[in-house]
C-alpha cells in the first residue's frame, strides 16, 4: 500500500469514528447579570403558543426573552449614570431624544425604541384575527379606504421595508390613521406620534417559520391581532392617554 493510499485510510477511519462518537454537549455559562435600572421586561400577557396561527412558540421565546430582554438591558446601561432620566417614561424620553445627552442618545434610539415597539407589539396579538368594530373600525373606513385596503396597505409597508423595521398604523390628535414605516428599532413616538398598532419585520420575528417569506408572514399576522386590545389603544389614543 502507499503512502498516500494509508493516509487517506487513516483520515477516512477517524472521520468514521467522529461521525460514530456520541456528540459532546457544552454547558452553557451563566449569563452575565442583567444591568438594574428603571426600565423592566414585562411579562407576556399570554403563553407563549397563543400566536401559534401566525408566529410558533419557539420564536416567540426567543423574540421576547432574548430580544426584548436585551433591549431593556441595554437601555437600562445606557442610562445607568443619568439618574434625571430614570423617571422618565419610554415614550417621553423618545420624544425628547434630540435633548438626551450625545453620548447615550444612540444608545436609547435604538435599545429604549425597541423596549417601546415590542411592549406595544405584545399587546396588540394574542387574539383570533377577525376585524375591528365601532370607532376603529369607522376610522379605517374614513381614513384607509376599509378593512381590506387598510390590511393591504399595512403589509405592503412590512413587505417593503428595506432591511429590518416596523410598519405602523398611527394615530394624528384628531383621530385620523396612516401608515407609516420605520427603520430598525425606529418608532413614531420620537416624532411626537402615537402608535395604535405596528408590526415587526425583523427577521427574528419570523425566520424560524418563514425563512425568507416575509410576505407570507405579514398576511398570516392578521390571524393573532388582538382587535379589543387595538380598539382599546385607538380610544386611549383619543383620549389623550395612549403610552407606548
Amino acid at each position: 500500500m502507499s503512502l498516500s493510499a494509508s493516509r487517506r485510510g487513516l483520515l477516512l477511519g477517524g472521520a468514521a469514528l467522529l461521525a460514530a462518537a456520541p456528540r459532546r454537549v457544552f454547558a452553557q455559562g451563566p449569563a452575565p447579570a442583567a444591568p438594574t435600572g428603571p426600565f423592566t421586561l414585562p411579562p407576556l400577557p399570554y403563553a407563549l403558543e397563543a400566536n401559534e396561527a401566525a408566529i410558533d412558540a419557539r420564536t416567540m421565546q426567543i423574540h421576547h426573552d432574548l430580544h426584548h430582554a436585551a433591549y431593556v438591558n441595554n437601555l437600562n446601561a445606557a442610562v445607568k449614570d443619568h439618574s434625571a432620566l430614570h423617571a422618565l417614561p419610554i415614550e417621553e424620553m423618545l420624544a425628547k431624544l434630540p435633548e438626551l445627552p450625545e453620548g447615550i442618545r444612540n444608545a436609547v434610539r435604538n435599545n429604549g425604541g425597541g423596549h417601546a415597539n415590542h411592549t406595544m407589539f405584545w399587546g396588540v396579538m394574542g387574539g383570533k384575527g377577525g376585524q375591528p368594530t365601532g370607532a376603529l373600525l369607522a376610522a379605517i373606513d374614513r381614513d384607509l379606504g376599509g378593512i381590506d385596503a387598510f390590511r393591504a396597505a399595512v403589509e405592503r409597508a412590512g413587505n417593503t421595508q428595506f432591511g429590518s423595521g416596523w410598519a405602523f398604523v398611527t394615530v394624528t390628535k384628531d383621530g385620523k390613521l396612516a401608515i407609516v414605516q420605520k427603520p430598525n428599532q425606529d418608532t413614531p413616538l420620537m416624532d411626537g406620534g402615537r402608535v395604535l398598532l405596528g408590526n415587526d419585520v425583523w427577521e427574528h420575528a419570523y425566520y424560524l417559520r418563514y425563512q425568507n417569506r416575509r410576505a407570507e408572514y405579514t398576511r398570516a399576522w392578521w390571524n393573532v391581532v388582538n382587535w379589543d386590545a387595538v380598539a382599546q389603544r385607538y380610544a386611549a389614543a383619543m383620549a389623550g392617554t395612549l403610552k407606548v
